[in-house]
């Protein structure tokens, strides 16, 4: 009786997992560059029936001695990097990635982090930065560094290889170059909120050699409603097949008891 408990709670725990990770993609699916979460489940340990004193028949020929699951759990939560729609905002300092890879920007500490999201705009200082003052990063040419660099919308132009060019008095001027970082492994990116990624724990970071960057787009969100949607009815009826479990594990329980009473 405690093993059916136990099954239907470790099922019910599992699936709210996977409908949490469902709701996070679905609050998620207008943010730019963000990439769907998946949950995968797992067995937990399983046992033989034919031990002493379990009551059961010899095995009569079968060619395995039967045997029973302890639950289900769900496994880490691991990020589906497809690429996602490019969307045309004309914008000249907003930058999508296609392929691999995201940008690596400096916080205010001096931390790095990577992203993304390719909505940036120029700060007074003539920089590019995103939309909570992180500076991007930029390998810069001899003669300009972020300080110096003096960028506007109007004079700042992007080629698909990330080098960065500055428009002035007829002159068009190569001042640096966006490198697109990535890090190995699906879980070697780890999201810390506010679309940013930091690298895990021991993770080999490397820069990506064939993305290409396209000015005046942005990436959208890889998720797709439709499957969203229907994950999470087939989620839905999965967490409560497993109440249902619990349910009537308790009212056998309670019948047992019933009939003990009198």
């Amino acid at each position: 009786m405690l093993r059916i408990l136990w099954n239907s709670k470790s099922g019910m725990v599992a699936n709210q997992d996977k409908l949490d990770s469902i709701s996070n993609n679905l609050a998620n699916v207008g943010t730019d560059g963000y990439k769907r979460v998946n949950v995968n489940f797992k067995s937990l340990m399983s046992e033989t029936l034919n031990r002493q004193g379990y009551p059961i028949t010899e095995n009569g020929g079968r060619a395995q001695d039967p045997y029973t699951g302890t639950g289900v759990r769900s496994d880490v939560w691991t990020r589906e990097n497809t690429q996602g729609p490019l969307i045309d905002t004309k914008k000249h300092t907003d930058l999508a990635i296609e392929g691999e890879g995201y940008y690596r920007v400096v916080r205010g500490d001096g931390s790095e982090a990577y992203t993304r999201s390719g909505a940036f705009i120029v700060d007074e200082a003539g920089r590019l930065v995103d939309s909570r003052g992180n500076l991007l990063y930029v390998e810069y040419n001899d003669g300009f560094n972020s300080n110096n660099v003096n960028l506007s919308e109007n004079n700042l132009t992007v080629d698909k290889n990330g080098n960065i060019f500055k428009n002035e008095n007829n002159t068009t001027v190569q001042v640096g170059r966006i490198p697109v970082f990535n890090a190995f492994g699906s879980n070697g990116m780890m999201p810390v909120g506010e679309s940013l990624y930091e690298t895990s724990e021991g993770a080999n970071l490397y820069e990506v050699q064939d993305s290409l960057i396209h000015q005046g787009f942005l990436e959208g969100s890889n998720v797709d409603m439709g499957k969203e949607f229907t994950d999470m009815i087939l989620t839905q009826r999965a967490f409560e097949l497993s109440s249902r479990g619990l349910r009537t594990a308790d009212d056998m329980w309670g019948m047992v008891n019933n009939l003990r009473g009198r």
